[in-house]
């Protein structure tokens, strides 16, 4: 269960820089949330698609891939095919793992992984710049770790709001 106050609130992870606490404590706050929000979720339920609305299933996929790909940009190396297969599968429900309990345990993963490459991140190279996909597209370390932040928490609002309204929908049946 989630503790009563924010991560961000509960002071500096051990570790990671100063200027990426706060990526460090939406990630956490996300894979809390996350695992409060969706905890007895029914299998059965992950790919409902509400009013056409990406499943459940889809933003746990997208979650874990979303960051995992953000972050190898940061460490400016290219996507490998594995990451391309992740990719293409996201929001399928036979891919990648099928259950809540997968892909919550990915996604929480994820996040260790992400952890770890912001404590062994010098904060002397947060400005350089990196490329984003096979264009090049220009950002920069941390642009693309906030953003990776950012991205989660913006797609674990969605969860929450979908997770609720098939839970609602479930019990009308």
């Amino acid at each position: 269960m989630a503790q009563s106050s924010e991560v961000w609130q509960r002071g500096p992870i051990p570790e990671i820089p100063a200027m990426l606490q706060p990526v460090a404590h939406a990630l956490l706050q996300a894979r809390e949330e996350i695992e409060e929000y969706l905890f007895n979720f029914p299998d059965e339920l992950l790919w409902e698609r509400p009013a056409g609305m990406a499943s459940c299933g889809f933003h746990l996929q997208h979650l874990s891939g979303v960051l995992d790909r953000v972050f190898t940009y940061a460490r400016a190396e290219g996507l490998n095919p594995d990451q391309f297969a992740w990719l293409e599968g996201e929001g399928k429900s036979a891919s990648h793992g099928t259950t809540v309990k997968e892909l919550l345990e990915r996604f929480s993963n994820q996040v260790e992984l992400a952890l770890l490459q912001l404590k062994e991140t010098d904060p002397a190279i947060l400005p350089d710049y990196r490329g984003i996909g096979r264009a090049g597209l220009p950002s920069t370390v941390i642009g693309l770790l906030v953003h990776g932040a950012e991205h989660t928490m913006r797609h674990v609002g969605q969860l929450m709001v979908t997770a609720a309204v098939v839970k609602s929908q479930d019990k009308l049946n």
